[in-house]
């Protein structure tokens, strides 16, 4: 089965959703869920079991044994929180934090405009996913490296066998008129990490898989 993210995802009624991550375990580098959302409102994405996906036909990406409706019922993905420098998110015995993105946030309402208010007090504003314990989560924007320490690229997506246990890392390389697809054997990849895979081949024998792929 092919997951390729940022593709189209179809409910049973025939609703569309997209493909934004996928979660694999960290132990068995089995793909357990996938993380989908409607186009407009990311928010609203939602953790959705593999048991629950499949595989759409040629050129169909993955199709959903549920509606959009019932998808609605299944975990909610996405939280968000103000945290002070240094302040850690909250633990959560039943779950890790996925993907997270941050923002630092000014805070000096208490300056009149144009005043001096001293160094800046900034909060962090926190965008993060929910994934069960023992999990990890990539996106389409997670970084790739090589063995050897080198920037090679982003996730693309990931060829899975009947068990669900990741085949091939598909990699995305280069930039804009040239990009290329790698399909990157599971072998070859040291260590799953939420937003990073690091590989245990060097930079050139990507190079090589590059060309006979």
């Amino acid at each position: 089965m092919r997951i390729e993210l940022g593709k189209p995802v179809r409910c049973e009624d025939g609703v569309d959703r997209r493909l934004v991550d996928v979660v694999i375990d960290a132990g068995s580098n089995s793909v357990t869920h996938v993380v989908v959302e409607p186009e407009e409102h990311p928010e609203a994405a939602r953790l959705v079991p593999m048991a629950l996906a499949e595989d759409g036909g040629e050129g169909q990406g993955l199709s959903l044994r549920c509606t959009a409706e019932t998808l609605k019922q299944l975990e909610p993905v996405r939280e968000y929180a103000y945290l002070r420098p240094g302040e850690p998110l909250e633990e959560d015995s039943k779950w890790d934090v996925g993907v997270e993105d941050m923002q630092a946030i000014p805070n000096d309402a208490s300056a009149a405009f144009g005043d001096y208010a001293g160094d800046l007090d900034l909060d962090v504003a926190v965008t993060y996913d929910r994934v069960p314990k023992g999990e990890i989560e990539l996106r389409r924007a997670s970084a790739v490296y090589s063995g050897d320490g080198h920037h090679l690229g982003r996730v693309d997506g990931v060829l899975v066998d009947a068990d669900r246990r990741v085949t091939h890392l598909l990699l995305e390389r280069g930039h804009l008129w040239w990009r290329r697809e790698v399909a990157v054997p599971a072998e070859a990849v040291a260590k799953f990490e939420t937003d990073l895979v690091t590989l245990g081949v060097s930079k050139r024998e990507v190079g090589d898989l590059s060309k006979s792929s």
